[in-house]
């Protein structure tokens, strides 16, 4: 079936959909990762994103339930030059294909995601629209350009959950925090975990560490995080501008004046708004997992993965250590405040399904916490 890509700038591409008929917009961006796509699909990260993989050829070891980092396909279409429509592999129990129609999430390929690549790097990110339903390309260039831009949008909401849960060795399990009942079973420190869109591995790296995470909707305040009696909080990632979110920031900025806080990619990003840093937006944003950061006190580097596109710059803050550097344009990549236990990084240190060179952050606010919970059961 004839599909069309129209980006807002007038440029389109033609190829065929692999997933039927069907029409989505968002954001189009790409992805260097040579494997891990289903992992980038449901990375809510990726919402009211059209993302394009750089690697040809995608799809041949198909789609398992183990693998998702939520419960649903989080990007808003996915774009590819080949994709494998009979998987082999023994833990392969659905096609690409046939996972995107049950999520009703529009895929396209046979375009030429080279050239696309090439023009995202030189001319930006932008809107964009994948329809089989349009004829004329103009009209999908005009859908595209109908949407809004990712700044200034709120995408929390569209994302976070609706209701506590803990995480099980099972995986997410509802909660209901009855006033004066505790949610916690004390089997290691209490993380409240304010959940803006987290991957699970985030939670399952946090509590091989003997860490007891509570997830929580993003919009509860600092009484109803407070209450619970946590001994630490954890900022998940998440998508869209960080700016937009006055709420979460005011909350998280009551937070670590009484808590130690970690962040990842969103969370990294509302800490360091919080700490007086300035957010802005990248041309066409870091998504990969192959993308090299500085660890500065060592001087090692690490193979990090990466999906945002957006930035925070606390260069001017001297309360503030710059702890990881991207080498490949020098942005801000990880912090730790000088006299606080605040600690963030804006790469994904869980980096399901890889590389692992970056894990350490898990050790770290594990020590961080265990250094200053009031709990002696748990040292």
């Amino acid at each position: 079936m004839r599909a069309i890509l129209g980006l807002e700038d007038g440029t389109w591409f033609e190829g065929s959909s692999f997933t039927g008929d069907g029409e989505t917009r968002g954001e189009v961006i790409f992805n260097t990762g040579m494997s891990g796509y289903q992992e980038i699909l449901t990375d809510p990260s990726y919402s009211m994103q059209l993302v394009c993989m750089t690697y040809p050829h995608i799809g041949n070891y198909g789609i398992n339930p183990e693998d998702g980092e939520s419960d649903r396909v989080q990007a808003a279409g996915f774009i590819v030059r080949e994709c494998c429509k009979r998987p082999s592999n023994w833990r392969s129990s659905e096609s690409l294909p046939d996972y995107l129609v049950r999520h009703g999430v529009p895929g396209i390929e046979g375009i030429d995601t080279r050239a696309l690549t090439r023009h995202i790097r030189i001319q930006g990110a932008m809107r964009a629209c994948i329809s089989t339903r349009e004829k004329d390309p103009e009209r999908v260039v005009a859908k595209a350009r109908e949407i809004p831009h990712m700044e200034g949008l709120n995408l929390v909401d569209r994302v976070g959950p609706e209701n506590p849960y803990l995480w099980t060795a099972e995986g997410p399990r509802e909660v209901r925090l009855e006033e004066g009942g505790s949610p916690w079973s004390d089997t290691g420190p209490r993380i409240a975990l304010l959940d803006m869109g987290a991957k699970r591995n985030i939670m399952r790296l946090l509590t091989e560490y003997g860490l007891e995470v509570l997830a929580l909707p993003p919009w509860y305040e600092y009484e109803d995080i407070a209450r619970l009696d946590p001994d630490a909080i954890f900022l998940s990632n998440g998508p869209g501008d960080p700016a937009p979110l006055p709420g979460i920031r005011n909350t998280v900025s009551r937070l670590m004046e009484d808590f130690p806080v970690g962040g990842i990619c969103l969370g990294h990003q509302i800490l360091g708004l919080c700490l007086g840093g300035e957010s802005f937006k990248l041309k066409f944003g870091h998504h990969g997992v192959n993308h090299p950061v500085r660890h500065l006190a060592s001087g090692r580097i690490e193979i990090t993965s990466q999906n945002h596109g957006f930035c925070v710059d606390l260069s001017d803050r001297e309360d503030i250590i710059t702890t990881h550097v991207n080498l490949n344009d020098t942005t801000l990549e990880g912090f730790r405040h000088r006299h606080k236990p605040i600690m963030a990084v804006q790469y994904h240190p869980e980096a399901a399904p890889g590389p692992h060179d970056s894990r350490g952050f898990f050790s770290d606010f594990n020590e961080m916490v265990r250094a200053r919970t009031r709990r002696p059961v748990y040292q």
